[in-house]
């Protein structure tokens, strides 16, 4: 027998309303919480991707629409070559690349500033997913950085699939803390002292 389902109360929408993006507005989060409560899932949000060749203005343009500060370099097939992040492009990297080959900054590509992926350490999903926030924030400290990624092994021959990001603003906003400094050491220094640890 077919159920009868009725429908629901519908109302205008008010002049001035506005839209949630994800991750505007984080749950709060203790150093005790689980970890993967402040991955962002790559399974739920899309990730943030640029071509090898882009230029990159265009990255720094694509990070503030998108609203992050980590792009994934990536190729036709979906293969994670790199990753460039916000402070890559506004740190002295491009302007010593620029002196160093002679060429202006707007023909720089995102190929010549990014970290190329063999340079790059990720987390296995399977070791966070009994580990709380505190073991990430010790992990970006101890590393001195913004950004882990996080990586699932398939059942064939273990190779690696980016499955999610953890990012120390995020991680910061959703503990509570403002963050004042843009270097990662400082931001966790913050958060311990306010946090009383």
């Amino acid at each position: 027998m077919k159920r009868e389902y009725q429908p629901l109360v519908a109302l205008a929408l008010q002049t001035g309303a506005q839209f949630h993006r994800p991750g505007e507005d984080p749950a709060r989060v203790s150093m005790d919480s689980p970890a993967l409560s402040v991955m962002t899932d790559l399974r739920q949000i899309p990730a943030a991707t640029i071509d090898l060749e882009a230029p990159l203005d265009a990255a720094n343009r694509f990070m503030i629409r998108r609203g992050v500060r980590l792009l994934l370099v990536t190729d036709d097939d979906r293969q994670v070559l790199g990753l460039i992040t916000s402070n890559d492009i506004s740190g002295e990297k491009p302007v010593k690349f620029a002196l160093e080959r002679g060429v202006r900054h707007q023909d720089i590509r995102v190929r010549d500033i990014m970290t190329v992926g063999e340079r790059l350490e990720v987390l296995l999903y399977t070791d966070l997913v009994h580990a709380e926030v505190g073991h990430v924030v010790a992990t970006l400290k101890h590393a001195g950085r913004q950004h882990a990624l996080v990586v699932d092994l398939s059942g064939d021959g273990g190779a690696q699939a980016l499955r999610g990001i953890f990012s120390a603003s995020k991680i910061a906003r959703q503990l509570g803390m403002a963050i004042q400094a843009p270097e990662v050491a400082q931001t966790f220094a913050e958060i311990e002292a306010a946090l009383g640890r």
